[in-house]
């Protein structure tokens, strides 16, 4: 489809000339160093009636001064190490004319190509950029990209919470929270006490298992309020051991999807596998961590089973593997993970991060965040939540995103990469309890 470019531009924030002229360098902490090396892109739908463009772009410029980690760049410091400074040098604003209605796109099909609203992810050195779509009924189209390096999901989303207020005139409350050292902060005689080396971080230079972009499928699977219901009372039913433990929606369903993905994959029966679960450190680190911070605060945890276990046992076997793991990843871990910075820093010594690259297969394993409790229903430009939202292009392998859904009922859906033979076998199967 043929869109009209109507403004290619940068847009900083509306602090004054002398306000900018410090330019401070903010070092990436561990949580950062850890997180993935890339763009993050995420679409977002609106009904009209929205605000103009300009309404948008000027409520924009204000909140950057409370979030002006997005508006600088990556550096390094005077020992080499990566830092953001603080410079103002602004966020990518891109607008385009959509000549055709928002009904007629939705909903998003993964299967379509969507480059077209979204702002370009190589070459760039802004560390957020956001592509205005306006549809000629009005309704809007945001394109997101935010290097993951500068903040987690969590505050990403807390970001355009703050701009839809400044945009309805209300004030940003409560504030971010931006004191990086101070969430990072080690015990006088910092100690390890896991092998985070191993898990969180990787030697350089060791291989992975590329694949082409192209050969990866992303779908979206939508489960609904009842169906998790079923899940959920199959999960209470299988859990004789403990009949009194409740599992949350996410455990419960991520242990089905897990069976589903495996038995989609035919993996092996005695093959191990294991899902990379990301663990928000917010709630885990009260309370020195205040729930407002902004920047990288997660971490992950390893449930890991036989390929027999997975498909044989019952979904509340499944869901306690996952339970116990997440549970694992304690103000303890935590901490031990900042020990662990503090000791690479006093020994200059560099790790890459374990994140998955792009391009990379996971099979026989998965990688799975979780944005179910992050505020995207209380993004509210003036004319209600978004009618649709999800993260295209996955460039992994075996990556799975939860998301609350848009649609009337509500529910969750489940957008996943997975290789074409495996996906359609998974389409087929995934809403049988069997």
């Amino acid at each position: 489809m043929a869109i009209g470019l109507m403004n290619n531009t940068i847009l900083k924030s509306s602090l004054s000339k002398a306000q900018t002229n410090h330019h401070s360098l903010v070092p990436l902490t561990i949580f950062d160093k850890a997180a993935f090396d890339l763009h993050v892109v995420v679409l977002y739908a609106f009904k009209p009636p929205m605000p103009s463009n300009e309404v948008l772009k000027n409520a924009l410029s204000k909140v950057l001064i409370h979030f002006p980690h997005l508006a600088g760049r990556f550096t390094t410091d005077d020992k080499g190490q990566p830092c953001i400074v603080l410079n103002n040098a602004g966020i990518r604003i891109i607008e385009t004319y959509v000549p055709t209605t928002l009904a007629d796109q939705l909903p998003f099909d993964p299967s379509k190509e969507v480059n077209h609203l979204l702002p370009p992810v190589e070459g760039i050195d802004e560390l957020l950029q956001i592509q205005l779509n306006r549809y000629a009924c009005g309704g809007l189209v945001i394109g997101q990209t935010a290097h993951h390096r500068v903040a987690d999901g969590q505050s990403l989303s807390s970001f355009f919470v703050a701009w839809a207020k400044l945009v309805r005139g209300l004030a940003v409350d409560p504030l971010p929270y931006h004191d990086r050292d101070a969430i990072s902060v080690p015990r006088n005689q910092p100690r390890a006490q896991f092998a985070h080396r191993f898990i969180e971080f990787r030697q350089t230079n060791v291989p992975n298992t590329p694949i082409l972009l192209s050969s990866i499928e992303n779908l979206i699977t939508h489960f609904s309020t009842d169906f998790i219901n079923k899940i959920k009372s199959k999960v209470t039913q299988g859990n004789d051991s403990n009949p009194h433990q409740r599992y949350s929606t996410f455990e419960c369903l991520l242990a089905h999807v897990w069976k589903k993905m495996t038995q989609a994959r035919g993996l092996e029966l005695e093959q191990f596998t294991q899902v990379r679960v990301a663990v928000n450190g917010r709630a885990r680190m009260k309370p020195q961590v205040p729930i407002e911070y902004f920047g990288n605060l997660v971490l992950w945890a390893y449930p890991r089973l036989t390929v027999r276990e997975v498909l044989m046992e019952s979904h509340a076997y499944v869901a306690k593997a996952i339970h116990d793991a997440v549970a694992k990843i304690d103000n303890k871990y935590f901490q031990s993970f900042i020990d662990f910075g503090e000791l690479l820093k006093r020994n200059g010594e560099e790790l890459e991060g374990t994140a998955p690259e792009i391009g990379n297969t996971l099979c026989p394993n998965l990688e799975v965040d979780s944005w179910l409790r992050f505020q995207f229903h209380d993004l509210n430009f003036g004319g209600g939540g978004p009618c649709a939202f999800y993260p295209p292009n996955i460039p992994v392998e075996g990556l799975l995103i939860f998301l609350p859904s848009c649609r009337v009922g509500g529910g969750v859906d489940v957008v996943m990469s997975l290789l074409p033979e495996h996906a359609s076998i998974f389409k087929t199967n995934s809403h049988s309890l069997q």
